[in-house]
């Protein structure tokens, strides 16, 4: 999980949300991303489904067994989605998202049922870091944003 935080921490660099993730296997990482939404102005550029097609590229299969991805956030409906049909093992994530989680906030996708591969889910590994790194992105927008808004006030 230290290496989805440090993934997580480099985001808000590039303009990002810091949310990080890292693929796992035997003890050796096979891929690691942080979002990437804002650079590529892609919707689908979550750190989960940068580091699933990282893994897939580098493993040289989509079929992603006997791993762990490990990240920051409680994964989103298409992150999930994507993640069980990666076949990937289990996943651990940091701080739940009662918004858009679909590992057990809002929905539970990698345990359903009816699909043909579930996963192995376990929430609030460094909750509280995970929480904060994202609270702190936040509220700096929100202060850039107001003091934006008090300096064209102030032109005008």
């Amino acid at each position: 999980m230290e290496l989805a935080l440090q993934q997580a921490r480099l985001a808000p660099l590039v303009g990002e949300v810091p949310i990080g993730a890292v693929l796992v296997s035997d003890n050796h990482i096979i891929a690691a991303a942080h979002n990437y939404r804002e650079i590529s102005q892609d919707p689908t550029a979550h750190a989960e489904i940068i580091t699933i097609r990282k893994a897939a590229e580098q493993l040289k299969t989509w079929r992603l067994t006997n791993t762990t991805l490990y990240v920051t956030l409680e994964p989103c409906p298409m992150c999930a989605g994507a993640i069980v049909q990666a076949r990937i093992a289990r996943v651990v994530f940091g701080a739940w998202d009662p918004k858009a989680g679909a590992c057990g906030s809002i929905l539970d996708i990698p345990s359903e049922r009816r699909f043909n591969h579930r996963v192995q889910v376990t929430g609030g590994l460094r909750e509280e870091e995970s929480r904060g790194l994202l609270q702190e992105f936040f509220r700096t927008k929100r202060e850039a944003l107001a003091e934006q808004r008090k300096l064209s006030k102030s032109v005008f």
